[in-house]
């Protein structure tokens, strides 16, 4: 009896481990995404072929190969492609299209529903390009970005994650402001001007409304603009003492501020106001330039756009005035930007998405390498630079562990040819597959 008891427990043992062997084991990742070859945002050599398991929105696991712990996962095959972490832009504006530099007119034909339409519009436009975080510097709309931000978490609307400035912060008439020469003021709707203001007190109350409507940064217009009527990208507008109002009401609140600013004066006032970073700089001098090394100052500069203007300005009808200043700061700003280079600042990855069409972004990479950068030092402009300089780096900017699994692929070699980024062939964000070409697979089952 007791080896037939012995005999009948072995059975049982045997017939539960085939019942266990039959059983489909739970999926230890939602997708898994195979990558040929890979730029991490992080490493300055590229990868070889890597899975990344993904759990959730984020990046559980990265693994050379293939292995059982993959299985039933969804498998997205990019084994012909380079994947790169999804880039950054830190200069991109949603509330219109280079048409309307034309005249400035059609802001008082837009509704703020027309302006809302045309923002989730361009926002899948831009995140389709590669793009899936940028640095929405302001708008003309007093929110238009805030509101805009909180209907893509909602996931209401398809479009990048975004950081947002709020409305500019400008002098009367100044380069942030929507003066219309022929148009009073009386005549502009106020959320058109929520950030205009004159003297310390005034910015300083401006900034913090702006902190207390949920900005993430502050953008201010330290001087004038290209495309701006009546003003001289060379001429300094915000004083020194307004731009040390509004970074003292940010530093308060703990976020950052960013400075419009072109002349060499005004980018030397920001930095000794406090900023955090200057966006085109394109007449700033050795002195601004050796200072915004000296304390840290970031420039995010728009080296592409110059000659997009150049080659589509005259017969679009842009104004005389725009096309003289875009002349003027075009090259000037590439010679800058290689000084910056030179001297260490840390540059980030801005191409203005408001005067060239927002698909156009990844055409700037060409000119960045052009005056000095090497190719990996241009992918971590648009990557892991401004992820760090967002506070970000624990979520986007780079292909590792716990970041959001955003991810790009283009076929072929970047570091070879940064012209692919131009035409990015997948695009993923937090595990979605947001864009895919026909060659990219997706099946269910084991990698």
């Amino acid at each position: 009896m007791i080896r037939l008891s012995g005999l009948l427990i072995a059975l049982t043992l045997v017939s539960a481990c085939q019942k266990a062997e039959v059983a489909e084991p739970a999926a230890k990742y939602d997708s898994v995404v195979r990558c040929g070859a890979v730029i991490d945002g992080l490493s300055d050599s590229l990868g070889g072929e890597t899975y990344f398991g993904i759990q959730g929105q984020r990046i559980s696991e990265i693994l050379p190969d293939a292995n059982p712990s993959m299985a039933n996962a969804t498998l997205v095959d990019l084994r012909d492609y380079t994947c790169l972490p999804g880039l950054i832009d830190m200069h991109v504006h949603f509330d219109g299209l280079p048409d309307y530099a034309d005249d400035y007119t059609i802001f008082l034909r837009k509704t703020p529903d027309d302006l809302r339409r045309l923002s989730e519009e361009l926002a899948k436009i831009v995140l389709d390009a590669g793009f899936t975080t940028v640095r929405h510097v302001g708008s003309y709309m007093v929110w238009l970005d805030r509101d805009l931000r909180d209907r893509i978490v909602a996931g209401e609307v398809v479009g990048p994650r975004i950081r947002v400035g709020g409305p500019y912060l400008t002098i009367p008439h100044g380069g942030g402001d929507l003066y219309i020469p022929g148009i009073d003021d009386s005549e502009i709707p106020d959320y058109y001007r929520a950030g205009v203001a004159r003297g310390p007190d005034e910015f300083r109350a401006r900034a913090q409304q702006v902190v207390d409507g949920g900005a993430d940064f502050i953008k201010i217009i330290a001087s004038g603009a290209v495309f701006g009527h009546g003003s001289d990208p060379g001429a300094p507008e915000m004083t020194r003492e307004e731009i040390a109002a509004v970074v003292e009401v940010a530093k308060a609140a703990g976020i950052k501020v960013t400075a419009h600013a072109h002349s060499a004066e005004s980018i030397k006032d920001a930095i000794l106001a406090g900023v955090d970073s200057i966006e085109h700089a394109s007449l700033g001098d050795d002195e601004s330039v050796a200072l915004a090394a000296k304390h840290g100052v970031a420039f995010s500069m728009d080296v592409y756009n110059g000659t997009y203007t150049d080659e589509v300005g005259v017969a679009n009808g842009y104004a005389e005035e725009f096309m003289q200043k875009n002349t003027d700061t075009t090259e000037a700003q590439r010679i800058v930007f290689e000084k910056a280079l030179a001297a260490g600042v840390t540059l980030m990855f801005g191409t203005d998405l408001g005067v060239l069409p927002h698909d156009l972004g990844a055409k700037q990479f060409e000119i960045m390498i052009e005056r000095g950068m090497t190719p990996m030092q241009a992918i971590k402009s648009a990557t892991s630079v401004p992820a760090d300089h967002m506070g970000l780096q624990k979520d986007v900017g780079a292909l590792d562990v716990g970041r959001y699994a955003d991810i790009i692929a283009v076929r072929g070699n970047p570091l070879d040819d940064i012209r692919l980024l131009q035409q990015v062939d997948f695009v993923m964000k937090g595990g979605t597959v947001i864009k895919t070409s026909a060659e990219a697979t997706t099946d269910a089952g084991k990698p």
